[in-house]
């Protein structure tokens, strides 16, 4: 397929340029609604260097609402910045005391709208880290129903972080260490195992990964 010859492409592309790991490999974080854990390990990753993509997997974009009981809910490819005034013209006062704005007025800067990695990762990823269990379960079943044409391995590695703005940016933190970690050897594959156990020995963080293929 069209689809195939393309990512056939990009993976070949990549192995003729002779770039560090750090150029070559293909990061995506995903929470639910790719609005807070993604989006804050999107923006430190990109401001590292990295070649970072995000994702949500829910089945629509849920954000905090005058109740608990009363989210705001958006589809997917809905654009931060119409998400941002809405919100404004709702109550400009609650959702920049809970820091909904603020949220969102970092993810304007990051990219234009959430997207859906069930509907929208196309592009193979090399290392694919998730902020939930049940997230990270998600992505697993989505890869293993494709048909893995490629033979192209992706490591699916679980950070599982509690969906409030400080946990996330904690989250962002432990995950851009992380990513550094691999990104050090050349032969990054060979050392993930190890390199993931001392990850976990440095921040105390428990992991969770798999060995999937495109």
């Amino acid at each position: 397929s069209t689809v195939v010859r393309q990512v056939q492409h990009w993976v070949g592309g990549e192995k003729a340029m002779h770039k560090t790991p750090k150029e070559r490999l293909r990061f995506a974080v995903v929470c639910a609604s790719n609005q807070n854990r993604s989006m804050e390990a999107h923006a430190r990753l990109m401001k590292h260097g990295f070649n970072v993509s995000s994702y949500g997997t829910g089945a629509t974009v849920k954000l905090p609402g005058p109740a608990r009981d009363k989210p705001n809910i958006y589809s997917f490819g809905t654009p931060y910045k119409q998400i941002l005034e809405e919100l404004k013209e709702q109550n400009i006062n609650l959702y920049k005391q809970n820091g909904v704005l603020g949220m969102l007025e970092r993810n304007v800067k990051v990219k234009t709208a959430p997207e859906n990695w069930q509907r929208d990762s196309v592009i193979p990823f090399d290392i694919v880290i998730t902020f939930e269990k049940r997230v990270f379960d998600t992505v697993y079943e989505d890869l293993i129903s494709r048909s893995a044409l490629l033979n192209k391995p992706v490591y699916v590695i679980d950070l599982t972080t509690t969906d409030n703005h400080e946990e996330a940016m904690v989250g962002a933190s432990h995950t851009l260490v992380m990513c550094n970690m691999i990104v050090e050897h050349e032969d990054w594959e060979n050392n993930i195992g190890d390199t993931l156990e001392e990850f976990q020995r440095r921040s105390g963080r428990a992991i969770t990964y798999t060995i999937l293929s495109y």
